[in-house]
């Protein structure tokens, strides 16, 4: 594992720090953005950043991405949260991280030509259409079917968790076209215009009290056969090697350090009530130690995987350490936070006595899905246990 960059990988960081310091706007900078509130800045930002060919750090220049190496990739993503800019993912989304990659590798010219561009000019928006209400961490036992019918293929089925569907113009679908194959064999990828007939989205509110997630129901959906990503049958081995996407989830660890720092901040200047306020309990500077020492571990795994990326080696069960370990880390901030507040915790924004802006019960809400999207602890822990352990399977 290497701690240390090149001179140029340096002069790349630098690059990145000034870039983000002169044009990214300073109100979606920083914790507690609500970036729907936002959007404006957040397009003005998208632009900047399209100017500078940066949407799509890992696409392929010919298809209007920059190229940048694992390596940069890393700096990129470990630098925007550095300096607490919006991530990636709200630059270019998920089009930008899965589904562009996706037609890339596995779309026909016709299929790149119409939607590669739309795509890097942030002019649609895409969901992902995998999960179902008995297909979750067993993502191979979907049900959706999608049957032949002439020059079109009609689709059945539900979908669950369908992150931002309510507002996206197209969904790449994982449906069944065998039923007879072993699970793994008879998948395949569509891509599904949300406005088809037969589609209808329905809103998931979480704990939060936010809207993010949906359920999509299709009935007769009718598709023309030209919207088949890949070869028929062939879904689940293109959606597992699609692009080996940036796991070293580094920007996801830098953030939570930043995290627990301005927790410490916040509890150093209240360890005494001389304000007339409350005081912060000794014992929380204990705690806020053993976070911040997480947070430290939580790199250390983050800088493992993408230095065995830079090698072209495949983290596999070194990437499911790294999610396992910081989505818990998330949820042991989120109770230290809370703890460290007292009674004024659970109070969210409007009150009079919220402290930090109400930030810490939205946290710590969110946080009981960390666990969960992206394949469940248990998921991961079975994984590092048999491909790292050498354990025998349940």
């Amino acid at each position: 594992m290497d701690f240390r960059f090149t001179a140029e990988e340096e002069a790349f960081r630098k690059e990145v720090h000034d870039f983000v310091d002169k044009e990214c706007p300073k109100e979606i900078r920083g914790g507690g953005v609500n970036f729907f509130e936002e959007a404006g800045s957040l397009m003005a930002w998208r632009k900047k950043v399209a100017e500078k060919g940066w949407v799509a750090p890992a696409w392929p220049k010919e298809y209007g991405g920059a190229s940048m190496s694992i390596m940069q990739q890393f700096i990129y993503s470990m630098e925007l949260a550095k300096m607490r800019a919006p991530a990636s993912i709200f630059v270019g989304g998920l089009a930008v991280a899965v589904i562009g990659p996706t037609i890339i590798i596995y779309g026909t010219e016709e299929q790149k030509k119409e939607h590669i561009p739309p795509i890097l000019a942030g002019e649609t928006m895409w969901c992902q259409g995998f999960s179902e209400p008995g297909s979750g961490s067993d993502l191979a036992s979907l049900q959706t079917r999608a049957v032949r019918d002439g020059d079109d293929y009609v689709i059945n089925g539900q979908k669950i968790w369908t992150t931002l569907a309510h507002m996206s113009q197209y969904m790449l679908l994982l449906a069944r076209t065998d039923p007879d194959a072993p699970k793994h064999k008879g998948l395949s990828y569509f891509v599904v215009p949300m406005d088809a007939p037969g589609v209808e989205v329905r809103p998931l509110m979480n704990m939060t009290g936010s809207h993010e997630f949906n359920e999509v129901y299709f009935e007769d959906v009718r598709i023309p056969a030209s919207n088949l990503i890949g070869e028929e049958n062939r879904g689940w081995y293109q959606a597992v090697t699609t692009l080996d996407i940036e796991r070293s989830n580094i920007g996801s660890a830098v953030g939570q350090q930043q995290h627990v720092e301005d927790m410490a901040k916040y509890a150093s200047e209240h360890k005494s009530n001389g304000d007339g306020g409350y005081v912060v309990r000794p014992s929380i500077r204990f705690e806020l130690v053993d976070r911040y020492v997480e947070t430290e571990v939580a790199m250390a795994l983050s800088m493992r995987v993408v230095t065995m990326q830079a090698k072209e080696m495949i983290p596999n069960y070194e990437a499911a350490a790294v999610k396992l370990y910081s989505m818990e880390l998330a949820q042991r901030i989120a109770n230290t936070e809370l703890k460290m507040l007292g009674l004024y915790g659970p109070l969210g924004r409007g009150s009079k006595y919220t402290q930090m802006n109400g930030r810490p019960m939205f946290g710590y809400l969110r946080s009981v899905a960390n666990t969960i999207e992206g394949g469940t602890s248990e998921i991961q822990r079975n994984i590092v246990a048999q491909r790292g352990l050498g354990l025998p399977k349940e």
